[in-house]
Formats: structure tokens, sequence, C-alpha cells
């Protein structure tokens, strides 16, 4: 009988320790899974992420290659489109500002308990939340923001006497005035300002945005209508605007028959444009011996600066065919497991570092801690030599020479929602046109268009 029980109490010790080593017991074993992740972008080139890239991959165990593609960027919103139909798209990709209307089915939110809306607002600029946050939901991060600034050629200020750049739109005219010649037979050398028409100047419906903005006009109503075909204000912007190519007006500086704007300005044959930042560099490779610098775009009102935000942010796509390797011993990885690690990877990427990075595993709840200072973000705009998106990193760039104005301009930058944006520039730029060429009157130009992009929205 005694060795009967010792016998049973042998077998059942033999049994709970094999339960035990082989995970069955109160430490089950799981396996681990690693996910790759694929990033577009059409601006950057691979090296402004590979040290970033290199330290989330120490950080972050469960994410294995992050691969950086750069698309042609005439051809990028179409390759874009047609990849994400098929399920082969990237797992991370760049959309322009205006863009989350026409990308809301094709991207998905972050977790909210990746990133909140609080942590958002409290990092970036103002106008970031009115392109990319929707209903409380966040569907794209930015790590820099554009906005407008004066471009002046330094020489030719000093030729007639104009000791500083201007900061109101009146002191804008003066000096287009003042700069402005027009020679026998009628043409424009040295033109004070670029302003006036559509197709031979630069980002010419980015500046009739702003004017109608600091003007006041609310491009769409409470319904999300666009609004502005009979506002009072919007008027009065668009008549400043096209005054410039007015041969009859004291400031007549442009007309559709001039060299573009950036290559007259490269030239030293144009005094003044407005532009974004990344035209630095491109009038630098023109003319490297240009006496021009940068300031403040001019305001109406000094007390209520408003500038234009013209810019990309990084988005996940919703869905994406994940071929899983069966000779892996690792667990296979669900499509909410992929947004998840991308939405991580994204607010690693992009926002203020305040707490550990989180690394959450089936097998582990291990936290790792960034290594020293190191800023992605801070590291991507000192590469690529962009304003910051980030509110504490504009701190940092405010005293900049190059990047200072664009940077603090970006706390005014604003915007407004364009569910077709290139189709909407193109009816801008013909409503400018109509009135360059008598064809209607400003009043009729604004009603016509508001028709034709309400029209477009109805589709």
């Amino acid at each position: 009988m005694r060795q009967n029980k010792f016998r049973i109490f042998s077998v059942l010790f033999l049994a709970i320790g094999i339960l035990t080593i082989s995970g069955c017991g109160c430490k089950p074993t799981v396996q681990k899974y690693k996910v790759d992740l694929e990033v577009w972008g059409a601006l950057d080139d691979s090296d402004a992420y590979s040290e970033i890239f290199k330290n989330y991959r120490e950080l972050n165990p469960n994410v294995g290659e992050i691969i950086y593609k750069k698309q042609r960027i005439e051809t990028y919103e179409k390759d874009l489109v047609d990849a994400l139909a098929s399920g082969k798209g990237p797992d991370i990709f760049l959309i322009h500002n205006t863009w989350l209307p026409a990308f809301s089915n094709k991207i998905v939110a972050a977790p909210k308990e990746v990133l909140t809306e609080q942590k958002f607002r409290k990092d970036f600029v103002d106008v970031c939340a009115n392109d990319f946050v929707s209903k409380g939901d966040i569907f794209a991060v930015p790590l820099s923001v554009n906005s407008l600034a004066l471009y002046y050629n330094k020489d030719l200020f000093n030729a007639v006497g104009i000791t500083a750049p201007p900061k109101t739109w009146d002191e804008f005219i003066a000096a287009t005035e003042k700069i402005t010649k027009i020679n026998a037979i009628g043409e424009i050398v040295p033109s004070g300002a670029a302003m006036g028409t559509a197709f031979n100047i630069n980002r010419s419906t980015d500046i009739l945005g702003v004017l109608m903005m600091q003007n006041g006009t609310k491009m769409r109503d409470t319904n999300e209508r666009v609004s502005f075909g009979n506002d009072a204000s919007a008027k009065k912007a668009l008549e400043f605007y096209t005054d410039f190519s007015r041969n009859s007006a004291p400031n007549y500086s442009w007309n559709p028959q001039m060299h573009y704007s950036v290559d007259a300005f490269s030239e030293g044959t144009l005094a003044m444009m407005l532009n974004y930042s990344w035209q630095e560099g491109v009038i630098r490779g023109k003319s490297p011996k240009l006496n021009f610098s940068v300031s403040e775009l001019p305001q109406l009102n000094l007390g209520a600066p408003v500038n234009y935000a013209n810019y990309w942010g990084y988005a996940v796509s919703s869905n994406k065919i994940i071929k899983a390797d069966p000779k892996s011993k690792l667990a296979p990885v669900s499509n909410t497991l992929r947004v998840t690690e991308a939405w991580k990877f994204l607010t690693y990427l992009t926002t203020r570092a305040e707490t550990p990075v989180a690394v959450s595993t089936p097998a582990t709840s291990a936290v790792k801690k960034p290594a020293g200072k190191f800023d992605p973000a801070e590291n991507y705009l000192e590469k690529t030599k962009q304003p910051a998106a980030r509110r504490d990193l504009i701190d940092k760039q405010k005293d900049d020479l190059d990047l200072g104005v664009f940077a603090s301009s970006n706390l005014v930058a604003k915007s407004w929602k364009q569910n077709d944006p290139l189709a909407i520039e193109s009816i801008l730029g013909e409503m400018i046109g109509n009135v360059n060429r008598g064809a209607a009157s400003v009043a009729d130009a604004l009603k016509t268009a508001e028709g034709r992009i309400q029209k477009l929205e109805m589709k």
C-alpha cells in the first residue's frame, strides 16, 4: 500500500515537472514577432533617415528592417494610389497637408494608446491639427512645416535707398512702385514684385490664399462648403493681388508675358518674391553671387499675423497584404499589429520624447529608454535644413539665419481643406487669369470659381 502511494506521487511529480518545463505551467512560452516597415517619400534621400532607423531598431526589437524608398515627385500621388489599391504599397508614406479628404479611406488613425490628440496639439504648430486631426483622430504627423516669406534683392533695394524689407502691404506697394521701371517699349526691368498673375508666378494661388485669409475670408462655411464667392474680403484680396498686373495701376509691376518668377529673381531682374524655404537652395544654385535675403511675409495687421502652410506629413496605410514565412518560428503579424508598430515608429520619429519607448510583446513588457539625447526630428531637420513643425524645435531654429524666418512663421500659418488640391489650384489659377484678361470682373470670377469647386466636390 505504501509502495503504491509512493509510485502515484512520483508519477504526479514527474508530470508536473514536464508540464512546467514544456511551457504549459504557470509561465507559458509564447512566440515573439518581427515587423518590417516600408516607408515612401518624395522629397528626401535615404541618408536623411539612416541614423534614425538604426537607433529605432535598437530600441524596438519587434521591428526588423525599415526600408525607405524615394519616389518620383512628378508621379508620386498616382503611384501611391495604385500601390495601395493593390495591397502592396508602403506601410508608411507622405501625404500633402491638403490630401486628408482624398486619402481618408486609405489610411488609419493613430491608436489612442500610442498618440493622443492632447499630445499632438501640445507638440505641433496649430495648422497641423487643422490638417491632420479629424474628430479627435490623428491621421498624419509632420517633421517640417513650410510657410511663405519675402525674398528680396538687396542690391535693388540699395539702389533706390530702401533700407529695410516691407513689413506691411502698404510698405510692399511703396517699395514696388519705387523699384519698378518701365522702358520706352513697355518692358518692366527691373520689376518691384512678382504679383498679380497665375501661371508665371511660383505658388501664385498660395499667395492669393494668404491674402484672402489675412483679409478675413472664410474659405468654407460651417457646413464645410466652399463659401468665398460672395465674400467682400475675398473680393478685396483678389483686387489687391491682380492690381499688380493691371498696367493702369500705380503698382503695376508684372504681366503674363514675363519670365517665371523664380528665374527672374535668380537673374536679378526682380526685387521681391513670396515663396517657401526650399527655393533658397534653388536660387543659390542658379545664382551663387546673388545678393538677397529673406524676411517675414508682409501683413495686413501686424498685431494678428497670418501665414500660409504648405507641407507634408507621414501616414499609415490601412491595409497591406502581409506574406507569412512558413519557415519562420516567429508569430504571424496581423494588420492591427503592423499598424500599431508603424504608429509607434512615427510617434518616435516626430514627437517630443517625454516617456521611454514602450516595447510590448507577447513575451515581454520591457521598456527601453532612448539612448543619450538623440532627437530623431531634430536630426532630420539638421540634415535636410527644413523649418520645424514642432514648437520646441522652432525655439531652436528661430535665430538661424536661413531658417529662422520660416520656422517662426509656422506658428501663425493656416490652411484650408481641399478635396482635390490640383483641380482647385487649376480653378483658382484660371480665376486669376480671367481677371488679368478682362474676361471676368473680380466679383464674377470669384462666384464662378466657387461654383466650379462646389461642383467638383459633389462628384
